[in-house]
């Protein structure tokens, strides 16, 4: 399935991508030390087989977006495909695991340790003995080193797009022996273990013109099961061939082939017989589905149509009629003994020799498509409602938080999971996922969904349900204004000078008006926390910023001031301010795969529209979707993903940041593309990162995750599916979940063995 997004973690972060809510006291109480990070709500679903049940040899042809402009992964070019090639062909580390954490990789790595803390955090790596690159020279400190001085950020020649990290190293030097690297930290760094993954060779990162040149479209020095063979841009492909100086299990596969198809041809090229293995979408993953299942009684053969039989009466053998004649023959005999003209007959007869054909065709698609599974899990990648809270309605808090209160968000994940028979939770945290360590559920920092403290919060920030809007002098001659009164005709009826609309202005002594308000009125806060008047988070006493002031109460001549009722009867008509709709700008892609965006971003223009909040949906295409519009700060409301990461503190912290001025005046975001952020989610990120326990690490994670959640900037919505078409003989490949795949593996069943999928994929 197809998702706007960041890619993998050695690319997430390259893409140079308020009033906060306060916190309840009793939400940040409960980031105790206890395990909420619960397990992974999908197993991996690869056909896992031991080695020993696959073939040597063979092709396996994979289907990727693209064709990577760079191989190195820390330009800000990079992309999904440079990840994989590098997860290939380099060496890491550190890998991901099942659960979405970190674990050392042996067959890099015998041992890594922190063995000083005082006065300077230092980690000793010990290096696999036998670890070398393909040119047979011993992985070592000097690629520690030279990849340090690249990415720390001192020297402005190198072009990289991140250096977080690498910028907190004092120095690196040769350990006890040639197979220790010892690794100098000038400030405490609890994400040590996310540094040197991948790693490339000095080759590469000695010089600013080896890093930003020399490994864009070839990898010269690789030291992985794979090495890189080429870059074909011609054929749009990455060829991947075994590596003979692989000192590990040797590589199954003789060949990879990372072919760039697009999302809509894949189901044809797999049809054809040039894929083995792509991400697809639901709608082609029902159809290989369907090409699986028995097609007719006990011959597997499609079953035939009524056309496909003789006329009644007819004898002879199948398609032939009385005295052998062809059915073509009967068939027009017929027509014009009938009295149908000849004409008529001929056309009839080529429109089901066309029919035929069709179905002929559709029969070859689905027994080549029969040869494939589905393979199914969750991305360790979560769908996200951005808010922009850069200007505009959506620049008070109050505002957001309505929107966010006026979503169910279950509903919302049913509606892409539950039809592909995947796990429908919805997300809980900002910075993890289910099974993930740092995982907690902080969601109620928000509060749960609730349309009528939603309505509450907006009559707070003084939108009030069907009131007056002014015409727009630049709108379109008759169109007519949102929440223009309307007579039984649907005429817009005028109102004379002084005439009373029912609107309610504050410093009006209207009798009803005031019995309302005694009556009726709330401070319409919910349950944020918010004492309604400054801004002021109660617990820290931190005053917010979002780019731009906006009254915190009413004032004379505003409409529905703070404590004012809703009009009975108008719970759901839209709302209006200072003669304005509130109508918020839903920029959506408008590209194939994308369809799950767009049934959510439907889902959620029907919960707006509940507490009378309306949407202005633009679908634009997906290569501008994010450069002109989501990095740019052109839209309201958007849909977008980002992965998951083993390193949280690091890896999260640019997309929460709190945005600061640019030396030119503009303001820089760094990834925080909603454009909300605070002092105290900084410095909960900034004490994550300096300490070097875990547990510790984890609890003020998961208070920054609650109080993001506060600022209701952003809303995550569902873990993303994950759907593979595999043929049925490949093993140890498919929907990987959290889990980096181990390439070597990768191979093609011997005859009778048979790989192992989750219970819940298995057809049944």
């Amino acid at each position: 399935m197809s998702h706007v997004g960041v890619g993998p973690r050695a690319v997430m972060r390259s893409v140079a991508f308020l009033t906060a809510g306060v916190l309840a006291v009793t939400a940040l109480a409960g980031c105790t030390s206890e395990d909420r990070s619960g397990k992974p709500l999908a197993e991996q679903d690869v056909a896992a087989a031991a080695r020993a049940g696959i073939s040597d040899g063979g092709t396996l042809r994979w289907a990727v977006d693209s064709v990577p402009d760079t191989l190195n992964a820390f330009q800000a070019d990079a992309d999904a495909t440079t990840a994989r090639v590098a997860q290939a062909v380099l060496p890491s580390m550190y890998r991901m695991d099942e659960t979405g954490g970190s674990v050392r990789n042996p067959d890099y790595l015998e041992s890594a340790e922190v063995v000083d803390t005082e006065p300077k955090q230092v980690v000793v790596y010990k290096l696999n003995q036998r670890a070398v690159w393909s040119d047979g020279r011993e992985i070592g400190a000097a690629d520690f080193a030279a990849q340090w001085r690249a990415l720390s950020g001192k020297d402005s020649a190198y072009w990289t797009a991140r250096n977080a990290g690498y910028d907190r190293i004092e120095k690196i030097e040769r350990g006890a022996s040639d197979l220790e690297v010892k690794v100098t930290f000038s400030r405490p760094y609890t994400d040590w273990k996310a540094l040197f993954t991948p790693l490339y060779p000095k080759d590469v990162m000695g010089t600013p013109d080896a890093f930003n040149d020399g490994a864009r479209r070839t990898l010269k020095v690789t030291a992985g099961p794979f090495a890189l063979k080429k870059v074909d841009t011609k054929a749009d492909r990455v060829v991947l061939t075994g590596s003979p100086r692989w000192w590990g299990d040797p590589a199954k596969l003789d060949r990879i082939e990372l072919r760039a198809v697009a999302r809509d041809k894949r189901v044809s090229e797999l049809a054809a017989g040039k894929l083995d293995l792509a991400e697809i979408d639901p709608e082609t993953a029902d159809e290989v589905t369907l090409a699986a299942a028995p097609r007719g009684p006990a011959t597997g053969t499609p079953l035939m149509g009524p056309e496909d039989t003789p006329a009644e009466g007819a004898g002879g053998a199948p398609g032939q009629g009385p005295q052998g004649r062809s059915a073509a023959q009967a068939l027009r005999s017929w027509a014009v003994a009938n009295g149908s003209d000849e004409e008529a007959a001929e056309k009839e007869i080529l429109a089901r020799e066309e029919r035929r054909e069709a179905r002929a065709k559709l029969a070859r698609r689905q027994k080549a498509l029969s040869g494939f599974e589905v393979r199914k899990s969750l991305e360790p990648a979560y769908t996200q409602l951005a808010l922009n809270g850069s200007d505009g309605p959506l620049a008070d808090e109050r505002v957001r938080r309505a929107v966010a209160r006026a979503l169910d968000r279950g509903k919302l994940a049913e509606a892409v999971l539950k039809p592909l028979g995947l796990p429908a939770e919805p997300v809980g945290s900002h910075l993890a996922l289910s099974g993930q360590p740092a995982y907690a559920d902080g969601s109620g920092a928000l509060g749960k969904q609730n349309a009528k403290e939603a309505r509450a919060l907006l009559a707070d920030a003084g939108w009030v349900p069907g009131g007056p809007v002014k015409k727009d002098e630049d709108a379109e001659e008759g169109e007519k204004a949102a929440g223009a009164e309307k007579d039984k005709d649907g005429k817009d009826e005028k109102k004379s000078e002084g005439e009373d609309d029912g609107t309610y202005i504050v410093g009006e002594d209207n009798e009803d008006n005031k019995n309302d308000n005694e009556n009726d009125g709330r401070n319409g806060s919910g349950d944020d926390g918010k004492d309604g008047k400054d801004g002021t988070d109660q617990e820290s006493g931190e005053k917010h910023s979002s780019g731009k002031n906006t009254a915190q109460g009413g004032a004379p001549g505003a409409y529905a001031p703070k404590g004012t009722a809703a009009p009975a009867g108008s719970a759901t008509a839209p709302l209006a301010k200072d003669g304005k709709a509130l109508t918020l700008r839903f920029v959506l892609p408008s590209g194939p795969g994308s369809e799950a965006l767009r049934t959510v971003a439907d889902r959620v223009t029907d919960m707006l529209k509940e507490i009378g909040v309306g949407t202005d949906v633009t679908k634009v295409p997906d290569q501008s979707y994010f450069k002109d519009h989501i990095a740019s700060g052109e839209y309201d409301l958007a849909l977008y993903s980002w992965p998951a990461s083993a390193f949280p503190a690091t890896d999260a912290r640019p997309i929460y940041a709190k945005p600061v001025p640019a030396a030119d005046g503009s303001l820089n975001v760094a990834q925080n593309y909603t454009r909300v952020g605070t002092d105290q989610v900084d410095q909960l990120f900034d004490r994550a990162l300096a300490t070097l326990d875990r547990k510790d690490a984890r609890d003020l994670l998961r208070k920054a995750d609650s109080r993001i959640w506060a600022t209701a900037a952003s809303i995550p919505l569902y873990q993303r599916p994950q759907l593979m078409a595999a043929r049925r003989n490949l093993a140890n490949a498919g929907a990987f979940g959290f889990e980096t795949p181990l390439y070597e593996d990768m191979g093609f069943l011997k005859k009778g063995a048979q790989g192992s999928r989750p219970s819940a994929s298995t057809p049944s």
